[in-house]
């Protein structure tokens, strides 16, 4: 029986800075997905920063409301030439209108932008290592097909062009005499004519005599993926796309791949199945609230289950009992990989009034991978909201809050677009109800400056793997399955302390937090208490570290005189938390949406439920970081008190 359920349903990873690359190749330069909405008039541009244009590649378009089947475009045909994946069809005319240096866009009304229908886009540059095409005339003779790979092919993918005739895909995972085909159920078959019995090379694959790859005269192409062939990141040997298989237990069967997936194709390979798609865009979580789409099928997007990410690879639930079915697989790595050099690119703030009606919240310039917000209304009384890609959209926690997830309904209603995320007319005023005041923070998850990690407590002292790239300086850790204190580790304090976000207490000593480890850049530790590590308990972990000229998490002295904080920054900070760690006092945030200046400056407390104070002088700008005014409280400024803040630029 195949990994998912039923069909039906809509839910996002984005763009921005994080363009071609020049030197170092990173996932973000060669893959993305976007999503969008037709428009039907020529000239819609998507802007995904992938350039087709220049290096060439491939573009997989289908809607995920409608039903239409699946669009697949590539450079070397030309993007006005079609095939479907769910058919047998030769390809059509009638599509993009061009590639372009950072996308492609469109002819009109045409496949792939129908107007007002909801569409996901998957773009593969062509890139060593990663991904190649190459066509061909048949010979109907057993022979070789020469690639730019750079690497052995791991999975193949052929269609016919000019007739009709199956999808035949190969994969490193099967034996190669045999196949699966794309548009279809069928389980992996058997037929040497396919592949010619004959296992790829780093130059050449094989192809036999079957009219589906190699009939005299008929025209070819074929869609080739690399597996962990390194070529990427800074020094050139990080994977970002593995081909493989597993097979389900009768438990949670782990796959590891040693990086977090963005986008995972799979197929049950030993008995029948659909194809499935899918993506973190549109809503791969850990909650099992995944959005399936089926390269084999026309359907629209449905609600799946059954895949877990994880900072290494992803988790197969035993969803539905079975056990000892295969799978094969095709994984990219989640981006970015590329440091960001502004703080704009991964972090901004949206000051708003509330509609009481659904709305998209825009204005970050990349997708939300996690949004804070004050709810209820600034002016009166609040708390914060915390609701993030990988959790999904109703798995909501409210700080200072202790209890577990729920969602909040008609609140967010989706984050499966790429600038912000969507909010419904919300009924019980939490983040959109008409007239209230709202301040929204979004963050995207980046090296160096942001990262999230959701894990399983096991109980005993143990460590978990994260994706920073760097040793994390804040890590912020809530249970999500009951209720639980918001324990945070800041690199200020030691590595036995730490402080709680839902309260006013000072650093505390416990071994049983943090293991009295102090984290790596590779993985972070906890220990036995039930706040971060109860046996079978969920929890969610956000990690901040400094991030040149883009964020700064560090620690002060006060003076009770104005004091002048260099974070590093060019521009002065857009956004400052600040907690006194050596005596109580509360969490208080500050942002340039509603007001970093010489007067006033309007701030929120993290901890309580207090309305906004807007009467206050208690920080001011300075180019480099922030200013403290000699007339801040002790909670904030006091003689010999210690502090530990986080800034972004």
């Amino acid at each position: 029986m195949p990994l998912v359920k039923t069909r039906g349903a809509a839910s996002a990873q984005g763009f921005g800075e994080f363009a071609q690359a020049s030197g170092p190749v990173y996932i973000e330069d060669v893959f993305s997905t976007y999503l969008y909405t037709g428009n039907g008039a020529t000239g819609q541009s998507i802007n995904n920063g992938i350039d087709l244009s220049g290096k060439g590649g491939f573009v997989w378009l289908k809607d995920r409301d409608q039903g239409f089947q699946h669009f697949l475009f590539d450079t070397v045909r030309g993007t006005d030439k079609a095939l479907n994946s769910n058919t047998t069809d030769p390809q059509g005319s009638g599509g993009l209108m061009s590639a372009t240096s950072t996308g492609f866009s469109f002819s009109g009304n045409t496949n792939g932008n129908q107007n007002t229908v909801l569409w996901a886009s998957w773009t593969f540059r062509k890139q060593p290592k990663m991904f190649d095409i190459q066509t061909w005339t048949g010979s109907g003779a057993n022979r070789t097909i020469s690639h730019s790979l750079g690497s052995v092919p791991a999975c193949i993918i052929v269609k016919r062009t000019d007739t009709t005739a199956d999808w035949a895909v190969y994969h490193r995972s099967l034996a190669n005499t045999q196949y699966l085909v794309l548009n279809s159920t069928a389980a992996a078959a058997t037929g040497a004519t396919w592949w010619n019995s004959t296992t790829p090379t780093s130059s050449v694959f094989s192809l036999g005599t079957d009219a589906s790859v190699n009939a005299s005269a008929g025209t070819y192409v074929a869609y080739i993926f690399a597996h962990d062939a390194g070529g990427f990141g800074l020094t050139g040997t990080d994977n970002v796309i593995s081909c493989g298989s597993f097979t389900k237990s009768t438990a949670t069967t782990t796959v590891t791949l040693g990086y977090e997936p963005q986008w995972v194709l799979f197929k049950r390979s030993d008995s029948t199945g659909d194809w499935i798609l899918f993506d973190t865009m549109r809503g791969l979580t850990v909650t099992q609230a995944d959005r399936g789409l089926y390269p084999n099928l026309s359907s629209a997007e449905d609600a799946s289950a059954g895949m877990i990410p994880t900072a290494t690879g992803f988790n197969v639930t035993n969803y539905w009992g079975q056990s000892n079915e295969v799978y094969i697989y095709i994984a990219i790595r989640r981006g970015p990989m590329k440091v960001p050099t502004t703080g704009t690119s991964v972090f901004s703030p949206i000051a708003r009034t509330g509609t009481g009606a659904t709305a998209t919240v825009t204005g970050g310039g990349f997708a939300t991978d996690l949004a804070l917000f004050s709810s209820r209304n600034r002016a009166t009384s609040e708390f914060f909201v915390f609701v993030d890609r990988l959790r999904g959209k109703d798995a909501n926690f409210g700080v200072p809050y202790t209890s577990g997830e729920s969602a909040y309904t008609n609140a967010v209603t989706g984050l499966d677009v790429m600038d912000g995320f969507v909010v419904g007319a919300d009924t019980n005023r939490v983040v959109n109800y008409s007239g209230y005041t709202y301040i929204n923070y979004f963050f995207k998850r980046a090296p160096s400056f942001f990262d999230e990690v959701c894990y399983t407590g096991t109980g005993a002292n143990t460590t978990f793997t994260h994706n920073l790239g760097v040793v994390p300086e804040l890590i912020i850790v809530k249970r999500r399955n009951t209720t639980g204190a918001w324990d945070s580790y800041c690199s200020a304090l030691a590595n036995t302390e730490y402080v709680v976000l839902n309260t006013t207490a000072a650093k505390a000593t416990g071994a049983t937090r943090w293991n009295s480890t102090t984290p790596t850049s590779s993985v972070f530790s906890v220990g036995t208490s039930t706040t971060t590590n109860a046996s079978g308990g969920t929890y969610v972990a956000w990690l901040f570290a400094t991030c040149a000229g883009v964020s700064k998490v560090g620690s002060y002295t006060g003076t009770a005189t104005t004091k002048q904080i260099d974070c590093g920054f060019t521009a002065g900070a857009r956004f400052v938390l600040i907690k006194r760690t050596d005596s109580t006092g509360d969490w208080y945030v500050w942002d340039t949406a509603r007001g970093i200046v010489s007067g006033n400056d309007p701030y929120l407390l993290l901890n309580t439920s207090d309305a906004e104070d807007t009467s206050t002088d208690y920080i001011d700008t300075y180019s480099a970081g922030f200013e403290i005014s000699s007339t801040a409280p002790a909670a904030i400024n006091a003689s010999a008190g210690t502090y530990i803040f986080l800034a972004i630029a």
